[in-house]
């Protein structure tokens, strides 16, 4: 075939709603997320990635390094950030095409929160692997839909999550929330008992399979390396089996039914103005009004499985949504990884286009979605903007402020170039008062709060090595342990003051803290 009767085989075969879904997905993503495509701007972690293979295999991501690899290991935002955008429209399409959506406006909708979610932003902020974990939540997507509708998609399914977890763990938690809801479909369907239980239990053996592939090959590739998976995260607990943490199994749920109601109610995410709380409690009031006529429509009030299957799914929804907590219980459970709580809002819009029709007044139930959702689209579109204005504005504060700190150290007496300097690195807030107006609209999102871009000697190096041009030798953290707490480096002032750079035995010290510390 020739590539044109290719491309017309394809466009017969791709439906309508998939392509609706995926250029939404692209155009309403471009529309928000533009400043962090079109700026290179890092946060402290990206200080040291402007050029990264991405070989994180000793934090289980196996496949990370082929996965970051289309886009080169540069940090080149809009590269990096229009492939996972692709990605992102891919997902948006299947998840379209899992979830039975059929409504324009819902397609629409649904596309728009997947890109709008704060999460996302938070993702963008860590921009030199923003592709490789889109790529995961694609894959993490497609190992749900190919389970569905496959009758051995199992396997294919089994096969798309082990690598979704070689990228990035977190996602693990995304499928298993759409798992929930095939199965919830699957229930609502007119079945018999036999075929419901078989689709139930397709999924997790998909779940199981998945996961112990993704198990299986990490053990390979850390023998073949020679390496052992590192602390960071916890990660190192799941190879010896201590998942559940000191505490018990009784502890670890606990702990994440806590976080649960923490975050979804406190979180500051979700919604942080009466505005986004009102769309919130809009849309919850359609789905509630939709779900009653649903119930009295097909009278499931009449069969006790109906409020079994309820009970265990108001159970079972903090325990997917927070499945990392089980597997790593002291792991620090930021932004990134709480991407899956988009997943109710976009149920919520689908089941109240699905099923509105089925009331009296079917477009009040539709339109209030409608709005809802277009509201919270629009106010997680600002958050992100608020985001990536403060991560602009830690830039330049830090730009300006190492400025004057390499100008210091270059005209301390006895300085040379390649003089070991020992720092502790934090910006003392003593004698720089804190700028950051964004704290109350970005306090949860990882990457692009606070006002400083530097917190460690090594964030200092990279920093002025690649923005400023000047290579300074800043020893690891373990020289300042002999003098940290002695009277002398006390007595010193905080920068910028007189006394703040002190050159003892041949090593130049810098204190950038508080005063009092």
């Amino acid at each position: 075939m020739t590539p044109t009767q290719v491309f017309q085989t394809l466009s017969e075969k791709i439906k309508r709603q998939w392509w609706l879904a995926f250029f939404s997905a692209i155009g309403i993503g471009l529309l928000i997320h533009m400043p962090a495509l079109l700026s290179d701007i890092p946060n402290h972690d990206g200080l040291a990635s402007m050029y990264f293979d991405q070989n994180m295999i000793t934090s289980g991501r196996w496949f990370l390094s082929v996965a970051c690899g289309f886009s080169s290991y540069y940090t080149v935002p809009w590269v990096i950030g229009l492939l996972g955008l692709l990605f992102l429209g891919m997902a948006a399409a299947a998840v379209t095409e899992l979830l039975e959506v059929d409504r324009g406006w819902a397609i629409v909708l649904n596309s728009g929160l997947l890109v709008a979610f704060p999460a996302l932003a938070s993702s963008f902020a860590y921009v030199f692997t923003l592709d490789g974990y889109m790529l995961a939540l694609l894959l993490a997507v497609l190992a749900v839909l190919v389970t569905k509708k496959y009758k051995w998609g199992l396997v294919g399914g089994a096969f798309c999550l082990a690598f979704s977890l070689g990228i990035y763990q977190a996602y693990l938690a995304f499928a298993m929330i759409l798992s929930l809801f095939a199965v919830l479909m699957l229930f609502a369907e007119k079945k018999s008992a036999a075929e419901k239980i078989t689709g139930t239990l397709r999924y997790l053996g998909m779940g199981i399979l998945g996961v112990a592939l993704y198990y299986g090959i990490l053990q390979v590739l850390l023998r073949v390396q020679g390496k052992e998976l590192a602390s960071y995260q916890g990660i190192d607990g799941m190879a010896s089996g201590n998942g559940v943490g000191a505490g018990g199994l009784l502890h670890s749920l606990r702990a994440i039914y806590q976080d649960f109601a923490a975050f979804t109610l406190k979180g500051n995410v979700l919604y942080n103005n009466w505005i986004s709380f009102g769309a919130l409690i809009l849309l919850a009031l359609m789905a509630v009004a939709t779900a009653t006529v649903l119930v009295q429509n097909r009278k499931w009030w009449k069969n006790l499985w109906f409020f079994v299957i309820i009970v265990v799914m108001f159970t079972a929804v903090p325990l997917v949504t927070n499945v990392i907590l089980l597997i790593s219980p002291d792991v620090t459970y930021h932004l990134l990884m709480r991407y899956q709580w988009v997943l109710y809002l976009i149920g919520l819009i689908t089941f109240v286009s699905k099923n509105a029709c089925l009331a009296k007044k079917a477009a009040v139930l539709e339109w209030g979605a409608f709005l809802a959702a277009f509201a919270l689209i629009f106010f997680y579109g600002v958050t992100d903007n608020i985001g990536y204005s403060n991560l602009q504005k830690k830039y330049e504060k830090t730009y300006a402020y190492c400025v004057r700190l390499l100008d210091r150290i270059e005209q301390t007496e006895g300085y040379y170039p390649g003089i070991p300097i020992a720092m502790v690195g934090m910006i003392g807030t003593e004698q720089y008062p804190a700028t950051d107006l964004t704290l109350s609209v970005t306090g949860n999102m990882i990457g692009l709060s606070g006002d400083s871009l530097v917190y460690t000697g090594e964030n200092y190096q990279e920093f002025i090595k690649n923005y400023l041009g000047a290579t300074l030798n800043i020893l690891p953290p373990e020289a300042m342990s002999e003098v940290y707490y002695s009277e002398e480096y006390i007595s010193m002032d905080s920068f910028p003051g007189e006394d703040s750079i002190r050159i003892i035995d041949g090593i130049m010290y810098i204190k950038t803290e508080n005063v009092n510390r």
